[in-house]
């Protein structure tokens, strides 16, 4: 049983490419960070599976950010991964939420914004209409206008052994350009039999040999996938240093504190007065020592 895993794998007659991602965990601490509806939890976990698809096709340094934003209920889901399969995810929504609802009750009138942030070189950005009944088929329309590589994805999410798993494949046509329409739609008729519960509890090389045991299929090194959050007290103080000094005593006056919450993982940092004087008289020090 694999559990936070990507794996990529190659039909080596075929010139199709795919990926299979498996979450337990890193879903898990996605959606117990604040009490999200089933259907906003559901919609996070797809987001999730997504955005690690699409960081697998990255050929460089750098992270992808998924962001679904609307007028609906739910204003935002953004999910952030980069080319170490390091994840975080948020969501921010008012209200009641069906837990049938689907995205667009949920995001009403939006759109899905894909960001491409490399460590070198330039920032990409696309925007895609939410077009399509589910977040599967929205994506597949962004690989179809924009790729203009055959893809097609399976986003699956739901309960194995009483805990919360999301999982997902991805199939494309490899860029050289000698794969067959045949080959491809041979290999979508095959992914189409994948199961739930194949996908969030078999192994890598058992579910494709279920799914392609006619076929010549290399895997590659599985990379793990894990929550990684990346907020932290020294940063918490440095965004406190920011803000203009009359405005953070006046909230000390009032409170007794600063109280500094992070939306990704659920964590408060909070500095008290002497704490915060201390941070502000470091911030002077190190102004003094660059001039």
């Amino acid at each position: 049983m694999a559990n936070n895993v990507l794996n990529r794998y190659l039909f080596e007659d075929l010139s199709v490419r795919g990926e299979l991602v498996q979450l337990d965990e890193a879903y898990q601490r996605i959606i117990t960070s604040k009490e999200y509806p089933a259907a906003l939890q559901k919609l996070l976990g797809e987001l999730l599976v997504s955005t690690t698809l699409l960081t697998a096709t990255l050929k460089f340094e750098g992270s992808i950010t998924l962001q679904l934003q609307g007028d609906g209920p739910v204003s935002l889901v953004v999910i952030n991964g980069d080319n170490n399969q390091k994840v975080r995810g948020v969501a921010r929504w008012e209200g009641d939420i069906a837990d049938d609802a689907t995205i667009h009750d949920m995001m009403g009138k939006g759109h899905l914004v894909i960001t491409v942030d490399p460590k070198q070189g330039e920032r990409y950005q696309g925007i895609v209409g939410l077009e399509g009944d589910n977040l599967t088929e929205i994506l597949e329309g962004y690989f179809a206008n924009s790729e203009q590589l055959k893809t097609r994805l399976w986003i699956r999410t739901g309960e194995h052994e009483g805990k919360a798993h999301a999982a997902g494949m991805l199939i494309q046509v490899m860029p050289d350009g000698t794969g067959t329409p045949e080959d491809f739609e041979h290999l979508e008729q095959l992914t189409n039999t994948v199961k739930d519960e194949e996908l969030f509890s078999l192994g890598a090389n058992e579910l494709l040999y279920r799914l392609y045991n006619q076929e010549t299929v290399r895997l590659f090194e599985p990379q793990p996938v894990e929550f990684h959050c990346g907020c932290s007290r020294s940063r918490s103080g440095a965004a406190i240093v920011t803000i203009d000094r009359a405005e953070i005593n006046d909230i000390l006056a009032e409170v007794g504190s600063i109280s500094l919450h992070c939306d990704y993982c659920g964590t408060s940092y909070t500095f008290d007065e002497s704490e915060v004087s201390e941070l502000f008289d470091q911030s002077t020090t190190d102004k003094k020592t660059l001039h």
